[in-house]
């Protein structure tokens, strides 16, 4: 009996989190229009504190930061050819994106890169955050992001207490921290290859995907070699449908976090930093990378720039998706004006919190049907389980 209750529990798990929907076409970013629809930081890291300032569209496309190459690609990219002396303040050029599309529970998310930064010093980072209020009151999603010499991503959410990562979650990676109230986060570390660094790129990059339900959060990584057919063969406006996609990476089911408390609407952020409190902290940095004297800045943000030559994303396209079944409202604004975070933290691994307030809005209401499939199944589990008691 005791083993059919844990099988009733484990297979609950994997229902609260499994997805079973249809996603249609949102927005895509890609080829000439990719730069559409984000907003540039313009000011210098004052959320994770690295050694970069991020610079404004204006002169991230003189400079040649953002851009698109000879193959439709969207690049972004750190200042690798300026020449930066020894000071007590020292930043070099980088770039930070901030969708102005918001995305509620019921979204899909699929990047396909080429390449992400990576070297000593490199923290890039692909993830969202919601805007409605000060951080982490409304949450953070890490879809991808690592540093220095890892050669693994990491998925980690960021709340307010309360949210943790079920015990019972059913998926391929390996669980760092479970509470994801704490300054890391619950992170989950991807155990396929090549999910980042020099493998990443060697193996023609590769696909990340996430969804974010009611009924809670799952992430897949492919490498190229290994993307699904209905990915690999989609246009911008296919449709998706994640039940195909099998065990992902990292799970999150609700049945340990009230994803509708805590995570309203998220903005998606695309970003490489620098040093700062996590790549940069020295014990840390020591442990990723080996350089002379083991400063991050010393070794790496002084000089010529020519250690940057691998900081840089390149970027087939960014899709979004609404669950089928939701329906959508849609409102505009826009805001460049960054602002100071005071909620960072001096941890390993800090988050992210917001500067930029304003977007639009793109949220969706939960899916009855679904609510009442996982139902059904519930009380048919829960049913045998009360007969069993009885044999």
């Amino acid at each position: 009996m005791k083993n059919f209750q844990w099988s009733v529990a484990y297979v609950l798990g994997y229902l609260l989190c499994h997805v079973v929907a249809v996603y249609n076409p949102v927005r895509e970013h890609s080829g000439q229009t990719f730069f559409d629809g984000w907003s540039y930081y313009g000011n210098v890291d004052n959320t994770t504190w690295g050694n970069v300032t991020f610079q404004d569209q204006a002169n991230a496309t003189s400079r040649g930061l953002t851009f698109v190459n000879s193959a439709g690609n969207a690049v972004i990219k750190v200042d690798n050819t300026t020449t930066i002396s020894p000071a007590p303040i020292v930043n070099r050029d980088s770039i930070r994106l901030t969708s102005l599309d918001s995305y509620g529970l019921g979204s899909l998310f699929i990047i396909d890169a080429v390449h992400i930064p990576y070297g000593c010093s490199v923290w890039p980072s692909f993830w969202m955050y919601g805007m409605e209020d000060t951080w982490p009151l409304a949450g953070e999603i890490d879809i991808i992001e690592a540093i220095n010499g890892m050669t693994n991503n990491q998925v980690a959410l960021h709340t307010t207490p309360g949210c943790f990562q079920a015990t019972n979650a059913l998926q391929t990676g390996h669980t760092l921290e479970t509470n994801c109230s704490k300054a890391q986060g619950c992170i989950v570390g991807e155990s396929k290859p090549n999910s980042f660094g020099p493998g990443f790129a060697q193996a023609g990059g590769g696909v990340y995907a996430l969804v974010m339900e009611p009924t809670g959060v799952s992430s897949w990584f492919w490498s190229r070699a290994d993307i699904p057919d209905d990915i690999a063969s989609a246009t911008s406006s296919s449709t998706m449908d994640p039940s195909s996609w099998g065990t992902p990476s990292a799970s999150y089911p609700s049945s340990a976090c009230d994803f509708e408390q805590f995570f309203p609407p998220q903005n998606l952020v695309l970003l490489t930093t620098l040093c700062g409190h996590w790549a940069g902290v020295p014990s840390i940095y020591r442990s990723t990378c080996n350089t002379p004297t083991n400063s991050c800045i010393n070794d790496n943000i002084f000089g010529n720039g020519s250690n940057y030559a691998n900081a840089y994303w390149e970027i087939r396209y960014i899709r979004t998706y609404l669950n089928a079944s939701l329906a959508a409202a849609t409102t505009t604004s826009a805001s460049t004006s960054p602002t100071a975070d005071p909620a960072t933290s001096d941890s390993a691994q800090p988050t992210k919190g917001p500067s930029n307030r304003t977007s639009s809005a793109l949220q969706g209401v939960e899916s009855p049907m679904f609510i009442g499939i996982v139902s059904s199944i519930i009380a048919m589990l829960f049913t045998s389980a009360l007969a069993m008691t009885t044999w």
